[in-house]
């Protein structure tokens, strides 16, 4: 599977198009929100020759989704997000302003991904791996094959998503982290909503959250 990732909008977002050798791509979490961005990702999509299947959301915050209504009528192709997070959608225009960002009418899904186990696009099969905490419908994208986790706002590089916003549980994204995310192994490599990429080898030994957990229990042990 071959990745790449743009950033997007003012909140700088990454969108990742993920697609294999039979051309065809899944975009998730698109941010694209200009005109200039559209092209920007239309362009991406057309110099490679891909065919998009899908649009994937790891959740529904607006600057993950202010995409979405340019790929689904230029590329014709559904959207796939959890709808315990069509409240996000319903609610982004409110959201929005509130961090200066003007937004118009979402999309609310056309694939509820709470009763799918795997998204498919060529001959990639991406796992739907549940992680609420950031929102109530948050979940993390795997590929077995190429060791690669699309974690949203979950998780990030030596940090973790924000609890604060409506729907958010600390105790939630912790326990997603910890019981769903670490035992998929340290070579695994994140691909975060918002910044750098990492791997969770790095993350186990240098993210103050997962330490901070990891040392109580050692010391609950002891």
């Amino acid at each position: 599977m071959k990745i790449a990732a743009l950033t997007f909008n003012p909140i700088q977002e990454n969108t990742y198009i993920a697609w294999d050798d039979t051309a065809e791509c899944v975009i998730i979490d698109a941010g694209n929100a200009s005109p200039r961005e559209d092209a920007a990702l239309d362009n991406f999509i057309a110099e490679h020759a891909l065919h998009p299947v899908m649009a994937v959301n790891t959740h529904g915050h607006f600057d993950h989704t202010l995409g979405v209504a340019h790929v689904k009528q230029r590329y014709g192709i559904p959207f796939a997000v959890s709808f315990k997070d069509r409240f996000l959608l319903e609610g982004a225009s409110a959201s929005g302003s509130v961090f200066g960002v003007q937004v118009g009418t979402l999309p609310i899904g056309d694939v509820d991904l709470d009763t799918m186990h795997e998204v498919k696009f060529g001959h990639t099969t991406l796992q739907v791996i549940p992680t609420p905490g950031h929102t109530p419908g948050h979940v993390a994208l795997y590929d077995p094959e190429s060791k690669s986790l699309f974690t949203g706002d979950t998780l990030f590089r030596e940090s973790i998503g924000r609890t604060d916003l409506p729907g958010g549980d600390y105790s939630w994204i912790m326990r997603s982290i910890m019981d769903r995310i670490l035992p998929l192994g340290d070579d695994v490599k994140i691909y975060p909503g918002h910044g750098p990429e990492t791997d969770l080898g790095h993350e186990t030994m240098y993210n103050p959250f997962i330490v901070e957990v990891l040392n109580d229990e050692v010391n609950y042990r002891q």
